[in-house]
């Protein structure tokens, strides 16, 4: 007689309830975001409203900066994905295929930037971009992201896995090299891309400390530092605060949840050969 197999993997008993711990700070926030100042400030702090309520959203839309906020911080992603998609796949494939004196050490030279402290570079980069006069301008918030060393690596990594022979056949077929990369290297690369395009979405969604440092001007804000201003010395509006926040993450949960089988199986092919 045969055995009966679980329609799912016994591993999905583990991982179901660890989901679920890691969805609850979510959950919390979506629902303080429709709470009323009432429960937020009850003690012990509710779960569930009582009641639902926009004022938050209300509050959060009804500052004179939130669409601008919004709307910086778009552009500041967009160029950011747009140019590590370029710059990294470019560098990467360079490292990957094409030979020339220094490939290594190069190579390993940029990935070590990896493990410099971004703290450790804050006074230099401001006192350069001081110079340029890109302090308290978006260009502030745009330049560090034009490219990381990470997504180099990455990129690399990913142009390693594939065989040669599609790239002799066609320089074969009178291909120059950058028509090679471009017309038969970078379709392959599809998963590759949307990995560091949702890293990158991530990182230059999210970064609040360097924006903070070189921005002052409200109306050159990035989202993440205009929910800062929810949040006084003596009072925080939690409910604009979380209302905020629920704008600013559910772009990146939906770009996730698009790009989520590119994710996996770049993570998979790029540790396959080194």
């Amino acid at each position: 007689m045969r055995a009966r197999r679980l329609p799912f993997s016994a591993w999905h008993l583990l991982l179901m309830p660890v989901a679920l711990i890691f969805a609850v700070p979510l959950v919390q926030m979506i629902l303080t975001s429709v709470m009323p100042d009432k429960d937020i400030n009850s003690f012990p702090p509710k779960f569930i409203p009582t009641r639902f309520t926009l004022a938050g959203y209300r509050g959060f839309f009804g500052e004179p900066h939130a669409w601008r906020w919004i709307l910086n911080t778009v552009v500041v992603a967009t160029v950011s994905v747009v140019s590590h998609l370029v710059l990294c796949s470019l560098a990467g494939y360079g490292f990957a295929r094409l030979k020339f004196r220094g490939r290594n050490f190069g190579f390993f030279a940029v990935v070590g930037t990896i493990m410099i402290p971004t703290q450790l570079l804050m006074i230099p980069t401001y006192v350069l971009f001081s110079k340029l006069h890109l302090v308290n301008t978006l260009g502030a918030a745009i330049v560090p992201w034009l490219t990381s060393a990470f997504g180099i690596f990455l990129m690399r990594q990913f142009f390693l896995t594939l065989p040669h022979e599609l790239e002799e056949a066609g320089r074969l077929d009178g291909c120059s090299p950058f028509g090679v990369f471009w017309r038969i290297v970078l379709p392959l690369a599809k998963p590759a891309l949307a990995t560091l395009a949702i890293f990158t979405l991530l990182n230059s969604w999210n970064d609040l400390v360097w924006p903070l440092v070189a921005i002052n001007d409200p109306q050159n804000f990035t989202l993440q530092v205009g929910l800062t201003t929810f949040q006084g010395m003596h009072r925080t509006d939690w409910s604009s605060l979380m209302a905020g926040n629920v704008v600013a993450t559910m772009p990146l949960i939906i770009g996730f949840v698009a790009a989520q089988r590119q994710f996996v199986a770049t993570m998979t092919l790029s540790g396959l050969k080194g």
